[in-house]
């Protein structure tokens, strides 16, 4: 045989081990995708469950249940039932893999702290402190109790309870306006009503501008449409 043809034959050869290979590598890696997705399992929903439920409900599926020493306060869950699981419900997990939970120890009841009198961020403190949970914060605004202190609470202190109600001052409320656009207009009427209403008004200057009538308005601080209150001062500049 000549040496071209055996040359030819060996590298027909070589392509046709390595199309084999190829192909034995290919179906290994997709049976081999395929076995552990066999394995895979999708994990229910524990939370709400009994210990005993959640052991037999993750076995049917071939997962064990790890429950956490350490219970934490809920108020949604029972006591001695799932508030919360890991790996979380729906995900996929291989079999014999644990799902870690963790107990709820039930709405935390303690005694109610006295909190009328003491400032709205006090009051928070000492709620958090004491393990309960802020509920509603009603506000009004009076002159008569010093601001942002806690006026009513509900429940009252002494009783026990996981959550509180509080109603806070918020202070004398103060009037706020809006700054009209003043320009072009007369300055000496419209500092006039101004004042009337409680504003101080100042005329700052006279500019020369040509076309434009004596004592309009041609500049004003603030501008249109800014928010002030009745303490608030006022320039005006008009022309000569």
């Amino acid at each position: 045989m000549r040496f071209g043809t055996r040359v030819w034959s060996a590298g027909k050869l070589l392509v046709l081990v390595g199309a084999l290979v190829a192909t034995f590598i290919l179906f290994a890696a997709v049976g081999m995708r395929v076995a552990l997705r066999t394995r895979e399992v999708a994990v229910p929903n524990l939370v709400g469950r009994t210990v005993t439920d959640a052991t037999h409900e993750a076995g049917a599926v071939g997962l064990s249940l790890r429950v956490d020493d350490n219970r934490r306060p809920d108020a949604r869950v029972p006591a001695g039932r799932i508030m919360q699981q890991d790996p979380p419900v729906g995900a996929q997990a291989r079999r014999q893999r644990s799902v870690r939970v963790w107990l709820s120890a039930g709405s935390r009841v303690t005694t109610v702290p006295a909190l009328v009198g003491q400032t709205d961020r006090t009051a928070r403190i000492r709620l958090d402190q004491d393990g309960l949970t802020l509920g509603t914060v009603s506000e009004f605004h009076s002159p008569d109790y010093p601001a942002d202190a806690v006026v009513a609470q509900d429940p009252p202190a002494s009783v026990h309870a996981s959550s509180v109600a509080v109603l806070v001052n918020r202070g004398e409320q103060t009037m706020s306006y809006v700054m009209p656009d003043l320009i072009g207009t007369d300055g000496e009427r419209a500092a006039e009503a101004l004042r009337a209403r409680g504003f101080r008004v100042t005329i700052v200057g006279q500019q020369p501008y040509p076309g434009v009538p004596a004592g309009t308005v041609v500049r004003q601080q603030p501008v249109g449409g800014f928010e002030l209150g009745p303490s608030d001062a006022i320039s005006l500049e008009v022309s000569r």
